[in-house]
């Protein structure tokens, strides 16, 4: 594709253009009780009207009203990142196809600027499991002090960071607050949310002092911050002129695609995505908020699902949850607890306590939270594995170290072509047959190494071991800035 943009960057260039670089989340909590909490009792959808517009690009671009904005040399560099790639970019926009409808919902329910929704895109890629190596979480990245100000709570079996429809109508509620503290400024609050309020604040207070015109690009930015805002104007440019740009945006409904429902018995995840016909990581990625083989015990069930997976749950949805019992409970470890003790306790065996719980050695640590299967021990199933494709994989690596027939791998994960398996997919590994009673206990996330990262560092970050990063990476021992490695995380 001839490169449309090519006269205009000559241009631009005499401005100069800076490098980019990775930002990080530095979200900063506003003042107390000026923020609306979030109801999590509100209905999934309560839009009265929805124009029947033919997808979601068409009803964002006609709702669109910010215009008035100029593509400099840093923005059309990160338009032509994304041009480089067409297909990617493409799928990158697809990955909000679950979301994006919800977002633009209560954006207009607040009143604020639909372009607002394109923030998850430069935050997460909209993914609900995204972690940055600051603590951020979430499609809305928000670091823990906003999250509860907000009102999203965190305990041994949820994270509402990850839910992604709860951390959208915090993350939305938070957004209005910066839209009415800098009096509408849509430049302001993209800073703001980048770099926090108090800071943004002083920057253009400092511009006042200067008597310079209150204008964001003489705002003194960190590096990472500058770039915020021409990220966020190269997608919507890219968007709002798609056609001019060649751009293929995907087909994504103008209509509620996910709904909600809810059981009050505790319900395994695995048990729930068979029982509707979905795969276990679908079901995963849109109640991403769950963090544990199941629901919690203490608290209703909600689970939201594809919108035409709901008469299911209402002509079966009793009958499914008095059948599936929880045979599962959490142990919380004291002082004095070993395995030989709570196996016996339990009436368990020591090697499924280490299997179930990932143990590599037998201590215990005080206040470690353990699963244990309480009666019958034929219904403990081996979970099965996901393995996120990196550079080396091939079928016949994966089925040597996960003692399976490519054949299997093949088969789980629809592959046609035994050679065209991507970098960065995501394989499920195992018989569909041995691993309904739970879980997986793995998450697999890749990982952009960053300047200062050792192995011990990233483990602490991520709650995991030295030795199973080097496993997931080939032994890896040295990292260097940009370097991508895989980390597995436990889901229990």
């Amino acid at each position: 594709m001839e490169r449309q943009l090519l006269t205009l960057l000559l241009i631009l260039l005499l401005s100069g253009c800076q490098t980019p670089e990775q930002f990080s989340f530095i979200k900063e909590v506003p003042e107390s009780g000026s923020i609306e909490q979030i109801s999590l009792e509100e209905p999934m959808q309560t839009v009265e009207e929805i124009i029947d517009y033919e997808n979601i690009w068409d009803a964002f671009i006609d709702k669109s009203t910010f215009s008035d904005y100029q593509i400099d040399a840093l923005t059309l560099n990160y338009m032509n990142k994304h041009l480089d790639n067409p297909e990617l970019f493409t799928n990158y926009l697809d990955n909000s196809y679950f979301f994006i409808f919800y977002i633009m919902q209560e954006l207009e329910k607040k009143g604020l600027p639909i372009e607002f929704a394109l923030l998850p895109f430069i935050e997460s890629s909209y993914d609900p499991f995204s972690i940055s190596s600051s603590g951020a979480v979430g499609l809305w990245q928000i670091m823990p002090p906003t999250a509860n100000l907000l009102g999203l709570r965190k305990d041994w079996w949820i994270e509402e960071r990850h839910d992604p429809f709860k951390s959208s109508l915090a993350a939305i509620n938070y957004i209005d607050y910066l839209y009415q503290r800098f009096d509408n400024n849509l430049y302001f609050v993209l800073i703001a949310y980048n770099a926090g309020p108090t800071f943004t604040q002083k920057a253009i207070n400092q511009i006042g002092r200067r008597n310079a015109e209150k204008n964001y690009k003489q705002l003194r930015l960190p590096s990472q911050t500058q770039n915020y805002v021409p990220k966020f104007l190269a997608l919507l440019e890219l968007i709002k002129n798609f056609e001019k740009y060649g751009v293929e945006l995907p087909n994504i409904p103008y209509t509620p695609v996910i709904d909600r429902v809810s059981f009050e018995q505790q319900v395994e995840i695995i048990n729930f995505s068979d029982f509707i016909g979905e795969k276990p990581e679908l079901i995963y990625l849109l109640n991403a908020g769950y963090t544990k083989w199941a629901t919690s015990p203490k608290k209703p069930s909600m689970f939201y699902i594809p919108i035409e997976k709901k008469q299911i749950v209402i002509e079966k949805g009793n009958e499914f949850a008095v059948s599936k019992n929880i045979n599962w409970i959490s142990h919380e470890v004291s002082t004095g607890d070993n395995l030989w003790d709570l196996a016996k306790k339990y009436e368990t065996k020591i090697q499924i306590i280490r299997d179930v719980n990932q143990l590599e050695r037998d201590l215990l640590s005080i206040d470690q939270i353990l699963l244990i299967p309480v009666g019958n021990p034929k219904n403990i199933i081996i979970p099965f594995d996901s393995h996120v494709v990196s550079e080396g994989d091939t079928l016949w690596s994966l089925s040597n170290k996960y003692n399976v027939t490519p054949k299997q791998i093949m088969l789980m994960n629809d592959i046609k072509n035994p050679n065209e398996i991507r970098i960065g997919a995501k394989l499920n590994i195992g018989n569909k047959n041995i691993y309904r009673n739970i879980e997986s206990k793995k998450r697999t996330i890749l990982y952009s190494v960053k300047q200062g990262d050792n192995l011990y560092k990233i483990s602490q970050l991520f709650n995991v071991s030295v030795e199973s990063i080097k496993r997931n990476n080939s032994g890896i021992t040295l990292l260097k800035p940009g370097q991508i490695i895989k980390i597995t995380i436990l889901a229990f």
